[in-house]
């Protein structure tokens, strides 16, 4: 688990870690940008659907979660559509999708509208994008995975900081509506970041191929691959990103409400998130350049967790937080350890099964973090109305994270241990050497005729249709042993000292 796969692209080709790898790294740094920040994007106009729809903030609420769920729960299908149709396609659909779902919003009549246009179709768009982009970062890089994951990554919060003031902008000029319309059109760059994603090709074969003996038909992939369950490593992955996002997302959505709740002014309050997103840009590549040291990468499993200790101890101890100076101070502090998760998260995953199965892998683990989400914010949100006391909401994200590494460290240094391989001396190379000499020889020597009768019937009816050129004798053709085999059991035979007579058909 703690080890790095080498990596090759679907097609069997090695991740050439640059060239056109650059432009699919812009368009998962889009792609991710979007994906996570147009749900906090969307709640900007909540107000104005309350008034619209006379309805209360819960009911606009659940239009963010949706929008989540389908994000993360469609995991699944995504791979299903990567696994039988390409990145590419997926991601073309996706993005008109997306683009629809915020189009059709401004239309709508009633909030149940709004639940199934930006909640299910524009989630379910973003969804097909999010995906795709990461398997295509993962096919195109390998050496510098661990730094293309952190830019990757870097995308959200760049696009929060600028998503938000553009709704609060679009809100005041055009109303909820023509804000939706835009942020619509706007969602048709997925199809362009779709676009990029060129599918990996590999070098053309000779037109002069030797034939493979025993060729076998290559088995068709599986549109889902549950073997995944099978690996220790990725059962242990997904046991613990299911603890850590009950807790992992609950600090953003509460200190704006608990700086208020101490007495400070609302756009005062607002600017923590802020904060919190200019530091977490700069941690995201920061910690992918760390993550890729060689000496580090091999054991990024262990980096990923002390990331989440890291950011579970930031909630414990920004739970005792009396005054405005010190939530800057946490929110400084949460918004590295968050872009350290951030940026180690799906790099991890695609260390710990490859290339090959990530497609799958992920979508697994969306669907398993689907319900997290869900449960996550509204339990803390519980816990608030029985309690009247943010500390303890901030105690119980910091336990929950705390207690996700511990899990992932603990049972992978338990379950997951590897042998270090030792070095293969040259005795131990001649050996080998040995028998796949005296392998060659036996196959050699099976294939002839079992009986001369076989190989005198078999002389004869050649020697009708085909005339030798000079008075050499030759190899029998039928005997099962072309001539490049015979050249090489001659050749072994001579090195070996062995002399072996060929049983001529005359």
């Amino acid at each position: 688990m703690g080890g790095v796969a080498v990596d090759t692209g679907g097609s069997g080709v090695k991740a050439p870690d640059g060239g056109w790898g650059w432009a699919v790294l812009f368009g998962c740094f889009v792609i991710t940008g979007f994906s996570y920040a147009f749900p906090k994007a969307v709640s900007v106009f909540f107000k104005e659907l309350i008034q619209e729809f006379g309805v209360g903030y819960s009911d606009t609420a659940w239009i963010s979660s949706i929008l989540l769920a389908m994000l993360y729960g469609s995991g699944p299908l995504c791979t299903i559509l990567v696994n039988r149709f390409g990145c590419r396609p997926v991601m073309l659909v996706g993005g008109l999708l997306a683009s629809s779902g915020m189009i059709l919003a401004s239309f709508s009549t009633s909030i149940i509208h709004i639940y199934l246009t930006t909640g299910v179709i524009t989630g379910l768009g973003l969804s097909l994008n999010f995906q795709p982009s990461l398997i295509m970062l993962n096919r195109y890089f390998s050496e510098k995975r661990p730094l293309a994951n952190g830019l990757a990554a870097a995308g959200s919060p760049v696009a929060l900081c600028c998503l938000s003031p553009l709704g609060q902008v679009l809100q005041y000029k055009f109303g909820w509506r023509g804000g939706f319309l835009i942020l619509g059109g706007l969602l048709l760059n997925c199809c362009v970041c779709g676009a990029l994603m060129r599918p990996l090709v590999g070098p053309k074969k000779s037109e002069v191929a030797e034939p493979e003996k025993d060729a076998q038909p290559k088995p068709k992939p599986k549109l889902l691959d549950f073997s995944v369950f099978k690996d220790r490593g990725f059962l242990i992955y997904t046991a613990a990103a299911a603890i850590m996002v009950l807790g992992l997302f609950v600090p953003p959505v509460f200190v704006v409400s608990y700086a208020k709740e101490l007495g400070n002014e609302d756009t005062k309050s607002a600017l923590l998130l802020t904060i919190l997103g200019f530091v977490d840009m700069f941690a995201r590549p920061t910690c992918g350049v760390i993550a890729g040291l060689k000496w580090v990468r091999p054991r990024c499993v262990y980096l990923f967790s002390f990331a989440m200790i890291f950011n579970g101890i930031t909630d414990l101890v920004g739970s005792f937080s009396k005054d405005y100076p010190a939530l800057v101070v946490f929110c400084i502090f949460f918004g590295i350890s968050y872009g350290m998760v951030g940026a180690l998260q799906f790099e991890v995953l695609m260390a710990i099964v490859g290339t090959e199965k990530f497609s799958s892998a992920i979508g697994l683990v969306l669907l398993v973090e689907a319900f997290a989400v869900l449960v996550g914010p509204p339990g803390a949100g519980l816990l608030l109305d029985a309690t009247k006391n943010y500390k303890y909401v901030f105690l119980l994200a910091g336990c929950e994270v705390v207690l996700s590494a511990l899990v992932l460290a603990i049972c992978n240094w338990l379950f997951i241990k590897k042998k270090p391989q030792e070095p293969d001396s040259p005795a131990k190379m001649e050996m080998a050497v040995s028998d796949a000499e005296m392998e060659m020889l036996n196959h050699a020597q099976k294939e002839e005729p079992e009986n001369k009768d076989d190989a005198e019937g078999t002389g004869k009816a050649q020697q009708e249709t085909v005339k030798p050129k000079d008075d050499k004798v030759k190899e029998p053709e039928s005997s099962g042993v072309d001539s490049a085999e015979i050249d090489v059991t001659k050749k072994l035979t001579e090195e070996n000292g062995v002399v072996v007579e060929p049983e001529s058909s005359l």
